[in-house]
């Protein structure tokens, strides 16, 4: 099988994003059967898409997991759902503001993640890894490359599980904001990744 894992390349005034950096440290795990690929997105609201949907029509994955920042959250965020909204509260990388229109004319309100969420949170939890089942994963980047994916998976039959998890900001970025707010440091992140990674194989072979 194969594993595509992406990332975002830094945005909103901060020089790093713990997503490419968790990628830099996972994308040598050794999964039974499966081979990880990885790549970093850009914070652009055009391009972004574009480089998602070139990197699965090249690769076709059997799983896709795409990973994010979420500035705030203390805890590793499962998302459930993808919703059909652009409302950017800062522009991208790129100057863009989106507000108020659909990520996709025409497509459905919202689509739910297809990867197994409840296995994923119980298995960080029983590691003592704090985590949570969300059901917004705003209306910025994040939520629209989820959309984008969950648009692709609904018709394609090739990807069997794709989602979307939001990471906690690192200590190394909280203390240079004015109200601090939590962070996640991160071992304890590609920690994470490494026993969703492992899940996500293992019950993908299982179904398979």
């Amino acid at each position: 099988m194969k594993l595509l894992l992406t990332g975002f390349e830094p945005f909103g005034g901060s020089p790093i994003n713990p997503s490419a950096l968790v990628l830099d440290r996972v994308r040598e795990d050794h999964l039974d059967h499966t081979r990880i690929f990885t790549s970093v997105l850009p914070v652009d609201g055009e391009t972004a898409p574009v480089q998602l949907i070139h990197k699965i029509d090249t690769i076709r994955p059997d799983i896709i997991l795409c990973l994010g920042e979420a500035p705030g959250r203390s805890v590793i965020s499962i998302e459930r759902v993808a919703i059909n909204l652009l409302d950017y509260r800062i522009p991208d990388n790129a100057n863009r503001i989106f507000s108020d229109r659909p990520v996709i004319e025409g497509a459905p309100a919202a689509y739910f993640s297809t990867l197994p969420v409840r296995v994923l949170y119980d298995a960080l939890i029983n590691q003592n890894i704090p985590a949570e089942l969300s059901l917004t994963a705003g209306s910025y980047l994040c939520n629209q490359i989820f959309f984008h994916l969950m648009h692709r998976a609904s018709v394609d039959p090739g990807i069997l599980s794709a989602g979307f998890i939001h990471l906690p900001s690192l200590p190394e970025q909280v203390v240079k904001r004015p109200n601090m707010g939590p962070s996640m440091s991160l071992d304890t992140l590609v920690n994470a990744i490494h026993i969703i990674l492992k899940v996500l194989n293992d019950h993908t072979q299982d179904i398979l």
